[in-house]
């Protein structure tokens, strides 16, 4: 039986990854910022709940405080917001997704990472969108990168923890729900919690789902900046 973290555990990939590890038979503390989900959560899973910001460092500190000896963290925890008109640059909406999706993390790795036993494994959620410059994803996009290059470093130069990143395509959640663009591909979330917790099962240094969509994303990585440009423009007009 594994002891496994969850951030962002309220609702998506991350509730989704709850009840698999609880229904596992796994000791799962789950966090995120709604009570009343986490409480209903605990009622359904069993799982256990810590309520908190995890955009305030201090509330990380308090919450994670008893924790010891985990085996597995998935940091899961984001958002996601979208600049629409990039000649009026919102730097307020920048500095919110930085925050949730980049800064926090760094303070979540900076507390937990002591409290992950060794030969444990942390799992990093990060986005495809990281793949490619994409339209109105300036702030998203930019944030899912920085987390992409974090995992792979700490894949590198971390002892004793084995480092998993997350590259999702759509998923069928409240955040994706929100869009009003065609979302080719999409997954439902039962899907991207099989993805995901294998990869982590297989201890594999990167995930991507699903493989028809992100390998078509690499595949456009590969070209020359000079003829994703146009292509980029085009959908960006819609």
């Amino acid at each position: 039986m594994k002891h496994v973290l969850i951030t962002g555990a309220t609702s998506g990939i991350g509730k989704g990854l709850a009840r698999y590890y609880a229904n596992q038979g796994d000791t799962v503390t789950a966090c995120g910022r709604n009570t009343e989900i986490l409480s209903s959560l605990a009622q359904e899973s069993g799982v256990k709940m810590k309520a908190f910001d995890l955009t305030k460092r201090e509330e990380i500190e308090r919450q994670f405080a008893d924790l010891d000896e985990l085996d597995l963290v998935i940091l899961n925890a984001g958002g996601c917001e979208y600049i629409d008109n990039p000649n009026d640059f919102d730097g307020h909406l920048f500095e919110r997704i930085m925050t949730i999706n980049v800064i926090s993390i760094g303070h979540c790795l900076d507390i937990i990472l002591p409290k992950i036993k060794r030969g444990g494994q942390l799992c990093i959620i990060s986005s495809s969108s990281s793949f490619l410059p994409l339209p109105r994803a300036e702030a998203y996009g930019a944030s899912k990168s920085a987390l992409s290059y974090l995992a792979r470093t700490l894949s590198v130069t971390l002892k004793g923890v084995d480092v998993t990143v997350v590259h999702p395509g759509f998923v069928e959640t409240p955040l994706t729900d929100k869009n009003d663009f065609p979302m080719p591909c999409i997954v439902s979330v039962e899907d991207a919690v099989g993805y995901i917790s294998e990869g982590i099962s297989k201890r594999k240094r990167e995930v991507h789902f699903p493989r028809r969509f992100t390998l078509f994303l690499k595949l456009l990585r590969l070209l020359p900046f000079s003829l994703w440009l146009p292509l980029a423009k085009r959908i960006a007009r819609g």
